[in-house]
């Protein structure tokens, strides 16, 4: 996650940089210096932000979740997280899901994925 996407994102949401601040437990300072691309923003900080935007565009919506848009068999379905725990509009938050046969080695791999996917992409229109 960048400066802009993470400001857009608090813009989106409606919060002023207090507000995030709170909403993410961090400083005041931190947030400013995220969205001045002082400091990077840091894993839990990126899911976060992430999975609160998430939550709001996804009111009112009933997507579909990952394992039927992307045709998964019962097979892969038992090794995956995101129908373990029937997350299956999250799936991009969780990590170890069996995205293109294999769990991504990292969270920035899994994103780099996720972003470009009909299930994310979906989510956030």
């Amino acid at each position: 996650m960048d400066k802009k996407e993470f400001s857009q994102i608090r813009r989106d949401l409606g919060k002023t940089q207090m507000q995030m601040a709170q909403l993410l437990g961090t400083s005041l300072k931190a947030i400013q210096s995220f969205e001045q691309g002082w400091r990077n923003i840091p894993v839990h900080i990126e899911r976060q932000m992430l999975l609160l935007a998430a939550l709001k565009c996804a009111q009112g919506k009933k997507p579909q979740p990952c394992w039927v848009v992307k045709g998964c068999s019962e097979e892969k379905r038992q090794l995956c997280p995101a129908w373990e725990f029937r997350a299956g509009q999250l799936c991009w938050f969780i990590n170890g899901t069996i995205c293109r046969g294999e769990a991504q080695e990292s969270w920035q791999k899994k994103m780099e994925l996720c972003r470009r996917c009909a299930v994310y992409l979906n989510l956030f229109r």
